[in-house]
This record gives C-alpha cells, structure tokens and sequence, in this order.
C-alpha cells in the first residue's frame, strides 16, 4: 500500500517536469519565425529606403536632364538667330562694297552739283525781295566756306546745301515781322519790316507815321498813303503772334504788263 502511494507521488513529481520538458521544444519554431520576419521586416525596411533613395536621385536626374533640354534648345535657337545676323551682316558689307565701288563715281557728280546750288541760291537772294539780306548772306557765304573745307564730308556738305535751301522756301509760307535797317534815296534808318511770304515786303516807321512797299518791277521802295497804315498795323499783330491768324488788306504792288 505504501508502496503503490509512493509511485503515485513520484508520478506526480515528475508529471510538471515531463511537461516543461515536452513545451520547449514548441516555442523554438514560433521564436525562429518571428525573428525571421523580423529580419525581413528589417530587410525590406532597408530595401525601401534604397528604392526611396534612387526614386530621389533618379527624380533629380531628370529635373537635370530637362534642364539640358531647355539650355540645348535656347542655345540651337540662338546660333540660329546668330546665323541669320552672320548672313545678314554679310550681305550689309557686299551692299557697302559695292556703294563704295561706286563713291568715287557719286563724289565726281555731286560736288559740281553741289557748287551749282549754291551759286544759283545766291543769285536767287540777290533777285529777291530784300528781306533778312545780312542772314541769308552769311547763311550763304558758311556753305561756300563748307563746299572748299577738305575735312567736311560729301553727305555733311549736301546736308548743309539742303537745308540752306529749305529755308529759303520756307519764307514763301509764312509771315514774319522783324526791326532791321532801311536803305532808301542813300539813306539809312531803322524800321520794322513785314514779309508776307514772297508775296509783299512792307515798312512802318518806328514811329508808326510812314510805310512803304518794295516794288518788284521798280526793284526800289515806294511810299505808301497814311490810309495803308490801320491795315499794316493789322498785320503787324498777326506776324508777331498777338492775334489771331485772320485775312489782311495790304497793299500789293501790281505786276507789270510785259509788252
């Protein structure tokens, strides 16, 4: 009876440990398993921020690489626009070899028709009307100093004729008033002249008592009638800007009937 007890207990004393030792076994497996995911967790951790990695360097490489595109296309564009400037200027300088083929030939012709007009300028001064004499001779004497000056160009010098030409048409269309000197009978004496256009050239005294008209035929001044003088005094105003533009009665001298 004691003896069947003890094996009883001793079954029961080694029942725990025959337990522990049939569970070890067990939980190996499911520890390697969870440090295998583990590792691979860890691998593709690893693996994903290599690719995050590459996708960075490969998004900046491309960001570069359109870069290129757009510096290599303004770059093929303006060699274009310096081949088009390249063909241009060529054919600028094969214009300018052949305008300057052709200076000498232009500078033999213009100079003579250069000293021409302004000889004819000048003998068309002295057949006008006598106004502004001392300017439009100096104007005239400065352009024939200008024709001989061997530093003066042909373009400066047949701008210089031009002008002095221009001007002189110029006083056909308007009307002017100035103070200047009268020479009449041999004698001199200021007055205030008035030139309307090419059509008359009148005086009034300073003291506004006398006027006269230059007479184109005669090619001498004529005294005028004090009836003339509210009419010139009229057109005295306009000339000098204190009224307004308006139709003037003024004497003209009648052109004379060639026989």
């Amino acid at each position: 009876m004691r003896k069947s007890l003890l094996g009883s207990l001793l079954f029961i004393s080694l029942a725990p440990g025959a337990g522990l030792a049939g569970k070890t076994p067990a939980q190996d497996p499911i520890k390697a398993s969870i440090e295998v995911q583990s590792a691979t967790d860890r691998a593709a951790s690893r693996s994903q921020q290599h690719i995050d990695q590459l996708s960075d360097e490969t998004r900046v490489l491309l960001q570069k690489y359109r870069q290129v595109n757009r510096e290599l296309e303004s770059l093929r564009e303006y060699d274009d626009h310096l081949e088009r400037m390249v063909r241009a200027q060529e054919q600028t300088l094969a214009e300018l070899d052949r305008q300057l083929d052709e200076v000498q030939v232009t500078h033999r012709g213009v100079m003579p028709l250069m000293s021409r007009m302004v000889d004819t300028l000048g003998q068309f001064i002295e057949l006008d009307m006598p106004f502004l004499l001392e300017e439009r001779r100096a104007r005239l004497h400065g352009l024939q100093d200008l024709l001989d000056r061997p530093d003066a160009t042909v373009a400066e010098k047949y701008r210089r004729v031009m002008e002095a030409w221009q001007v002189e048409t110029d006083y056909g269309r308007s009307i002017e008033a100035y103070r200047g000197t009268l020479q009449s009978d041999g004698t001199e004496r200021t007055v205030d002249f008035l030139r309307v256009g090419r059509i008359a050239l009148l005086y009034r005294s300073l003291d506004g008592s006398q006027a006269g008209a230059w007479n184109r035929e005669t090619r001498s001044w004529e005294a005028l009638s004090s009836d003339h003088l509210p009419a010139l005094k009229q057109g005295f105003r306009v000339a000098k800007k204190q009224i307004a533009p308006e139709l003037l009665t003024i004497p003209v001298p009648a052109p004379g009937v060639q026989q």
